[in-house]
């Protein structure tokens, strides 16, 4: 039976933040999880802590939480590449991200080598 869009779109939400968890030691507030096309696209809400709000009142401060944020996603970057494998199976042939430092919300776009919606059952 092939998998609704919304049940993979929950995992991918799930298996992120339980990554986050694991990997950055904090989950953020909320994860919300769209395939469209070849892309997975995740919002995940509320990633800054209070002092990263502080930081970034200033443009040094800004550039600091941007780099180092972005520097500690690539480090984990693989193990995010293999739980879209083990949800999707399909492999990520790309990913980008960033991080709004206004309001605590970073997007992570995973790129899949074809359209994997077209294989998901959707509702009508």
């Amino acid at each position: 039976m092939n998998k609704s869009k919304g049940f993979v779109e929950a995992e991918i939400s799930k298996a992120l933040t339980q990554w986050e968890k694991d990997y950055l030691g904090r989950g953020s507030v909320s994860v919300k999880t769209d395939i469209l096309r070849d892309m997975i696209i995740v919002s995940l809400q509320g990633i800054l802590t209070p002092a990263e709000y502080s930081l970034c009142k200033t443009k040094e401060g800004k550039s600091t939480i941007k780099k180092t944020r972005s520097d500690l996603v690539e480090t984990g970057v693989d193990i995010l590449r293999d739980s879209i494998l083990s949800i999707t199976g399909e492999k990520v042939i790309s990913f980008h991200t960033d991080i709004s430092t206004t309001t605590g919300e970073r997007i992570i776009v995973f790129k899949l080598p074809s359209n994997y919606e077209e294989t998901l059952v959707t509702k009508k």
